[in-house]
């Protein structure tokens, strides 16, 4: 089965969806092809060193509410083992970073690359729109940067807003089936299994059925 995951690497809901993912497949019995797909949710955006708190501060309106927003996702994270330091993290353009995850899916790394580049932005306060850091990244995770990918990152951005992608994380199952939002676990084993099922009766309806939304980021806002 092929699972397609739209996110963005400076999203924390899809941090915590990739996380739930990657638990469902392995509570899967079955087999399982995830495919890391582009998400900007500021295309326009680019890294600067400015420190993310003050970049929501900016675009949410004040510290108190970004406070309150940042601390319910840290929360939800810490309970699924993710550690989310908004307070060192630093505010980043993200196109670069998700040609490295294209690369690394050439070798079927995406996911170990996506991961990376979560836990760089969350945790270690890095920026991952720093070419520098880029690079040292990519060798962390055994990515060879060839320059490629620009063109096919594009293209894939462009298929998203195709599939009227909205908001991350969005798992797209066989082409056919959505599920939007960071979903508990055993709804998207769930998921994985009714998909299994409907392949396998040669049932499935043809188009895209969404599935429950769970909490996730917009392409104009991200509900931190």
């Amino acid at each position: 089965m092929k699972v397609e995951i739209f996110s963005d690497v400076v999203c924390p809901w899809c941090y915590i969806g990739h996380h739930r993912l990657r638990q469902a497949v392995r509570a899967f019995d079955g087999d399982v092809e995830v495919a890391h797909r582009p998400f900007q949710l500021d295309p326009d955006g680019v890294s600067s060193g400015e420190p993310l708190l003050r970049a929501l501060e900016r675009k949410f309106g004040g510290a108190d509410r970004v406070a309150q927003m940042t601390g319910h996702v840290t929360g939800v994270a810490a309970q699924d083992g993710l550690e989310l330091r908004f307070d060192r993290a630093v505010a980043a353009g993200t196109f670069e970073a998700h040609r490295l995850i294209w690369l690394a899916g050439r070798a079927g790394r995406d996911g170990d690359m996506a991961d990376r580049l979560f836990r760089a932005h969350f945790t270690d306060g890095l920026d991952v729109g720093d070419p520098a850091t880029l690079a040292k990244l990519a060798a962390e995770t055994g990515v060879e940067d060839t320059g490629e990918g620009a063109e096919q990152v594009r293209a894939e951005l462009a298929r998203a807003r195709a599939l009227g992608v909205r908001a991350v994380p969005l798992f797209l199952f066989e082409e056919k089936f959505a599920v939007s939002g960071a979903q508990p676990v055993e709804t998207l084993v769930a998921a994985l299994r009714e998909v299994e099922a409907r392949t396998a009766q040669e049932a499935a309806a043809a188009g895209t059925t969404a599935g429950t939304a769970g909490e996730d980021c917009d392409d104009g806002t991200c509900a931190v």
